[in-house]
């Protein structure tokens, strides 16, 4: 579903703007463990998205593992319900968090409720370069993350409310962070209702300690 179809009067509307986020997540998760090498280069396929080609698994039980979570992600963000998603990379041999890709993520309309300031509609255009913006810092993220020489896997965390509807297949989990780590803010990108902040986390390399 395109961006201008979920417009309403100017504005993207919060179910709308779930699935503009939802959407974001999934193709940059797929960037990631594409750009950090965490499968093999054959285990993905080009897509054309956001005015980009974003490389995406072609692996039934990553996109199986992905859709499923991301169905209640939308559905908690549409209702205001999640505050924060999390992609850990973790070394197959010792369990080890080695990088950890967080998403911060706020109700915009209630940001401009505190502030008293009601803000103009944002263009699909504009969104459009927001998230170009970040998928380019995630292609370039190899020039200054280490590098991964292990085999590794992944998990996605979702920080949602207390009153949130989980799935009985989810388990609890620890937060995955890194000892030490060092940190690099990304650039960020906010629709009509939701804003999007994104950081990489990632372990320091102990020769330069």
């Amino acid at each position: 579903m395109s961006v201008q179809t979920q417009l309403t009067k100017g504005k993207i509307t919060l179910k709308g703007s779930a699935r503009i986020v939802t959407e974001f997540f999934i193709y940059g998760i797929n960037s990631i463990l594409f750009q950090r090498g965490i499968y093999p280069v054959e285990e993905f396929e080009v897509q054309k998205k956001y005015g980009l080609d974003i490389w995406v698994s072609n692996d039934l039980q990553v996109t199986k593992y992905l859709n499923t979570i991301m169905k209640s992600v939308e559905e908690w963000l549409a209702a205001g319900k999640i505050n924060k998603l999390v992609l850990a990379v973790n070394s197959r041999e010792s369990r080890e968090t080695i990088e950890r890709w967080q998403f911060d993520i706020q109700l915009v309309q209630e940001a401009d409720e505190e502030k008293e300031k009601p803000r103009a509609p944002k263009s699909e255009r504009a969104l459009q370069l927001e998230i170009q913006a970040i998928f380019r810092q995630i292609a370039a993220s190899v020039s200054f993350l280490p590098i991964i020489d292990e085999k590794c896997t992944f998990n996605i965390l979702v920080y949602a409310d207390s009153d949130a509807e989980v799935p009985t297949t989810w388990t609890d989990s620890d937060p995955l962070h890194i000892k030490n780590a060092e940190q690099v803010r990304l650039r960020s990108f906010s629709t009509d209702a939701h804003r999007v902040e994104a950081m990489v986390a990632y372990r320091r390399d102990p020769d330069l300690c």
